[in-house]
């Protein structure tokens, strides 16, 4: 089985907003649920488990629902933290997985995520049992201890920004949350963090610049305008 686990348990407290950012609503229909859609349409993909807030669970469900979402069997809630969240869904998955089944993690705010994405994350978990999406990174970079001024530059080709989906068995994540809690590791909110820290090798998986994590206003309004934009046809 290949379940995807979508983290939208975030407070959105950078965006501002009066509701959190994951049910905003953009052409009449809340974020995350055009996140889900991408895992809902893509075959590879059994089922959905969402991690939310608390409050929000009985409206996941009823927007599932109305959005025809057949895909999400299960809601749980969030932790105090991007790690906490991620272990009470594998937790939830444990009762209904077995160890060496996939599970696709995808934060619940990158609603842009490609069926192309997947199946490549899909395709190097298959080549070397973990897969995490990422970009070369095209800025100068600095690095900066007080925030304004740096004399050091990084060197750009040897840097990557990782995206989600990350793809693990779920035996694999279940002993990297019980390490971590043996070593004391907290608030690694991202599974390759975490993964990197107990000391496994990450291998990056097809990332794309659309696939943006919507997290501020400015992220929002480049959400909208992608979702309005069409390639043209002569570009390759």
């Amino acid at each position: 089985m290949v379940a995807a686990l979508l983290t939208a348990a975030g407070r959105g407290t950078r965006m501002g907003q009066d509701i959190p950012k994951q049910f905003m609503h953009v052409e009449n229909k809340p974020l995350i649920i055009h996140t889900m859609e991408a895992f809902e349409r893509h075959p590879a993909v059994d089922a959905i488990i969402v991690v939310t807030l608390p409050a929000w669970m009985d409206v996941l469900k009823a927007y599932a629902r109305q959005f025809g979402i057949t895909k999400l069997k299960w809601i749980v809630p969030g932790g105090d933290s991007g790690q906490e969240s991620i272990k009470n869904g594998l937790m939830e998955l444990k009762k209904h997985l077995k160890e060496d089944d996939l599970v696709i993690i995808h934060d619940g705010n990158r609603c842009l995520v490609s069926d192309e994405i997947i199946s490549n994350a899909l395709a190097v978990f298959k080549e070397h049992g973990s897969a995490v999406a990422a970009i070369p990174t095209v800025e100068v970079v600095f690095r900066s201890k007080n925030g304004s001024t740096s004399k050091e530059v990084l060197p750009r080709e040897e840097l990557f920004r990782t995206q989600t989906p990350h793809v693990y068995t779920l035996g694999k994540l279940l002993w990297a949350h019980e390490e971590a809690e043996k070593r004391g590791i907290t608030g690694s909110g991202a599974s390759c963090d975490l993964m990197q820290a107990l000391g496994e090798t990450v291998y990056f998986s097809k990332g794309s610049e659309e696939n943006l994590k919507i997290t501020t206003v400015d992220d929002l309004m480049i959400f909208e305008a992608l979702l309005k934009t069409k390639k043209d046809d002569w570009l390759k």
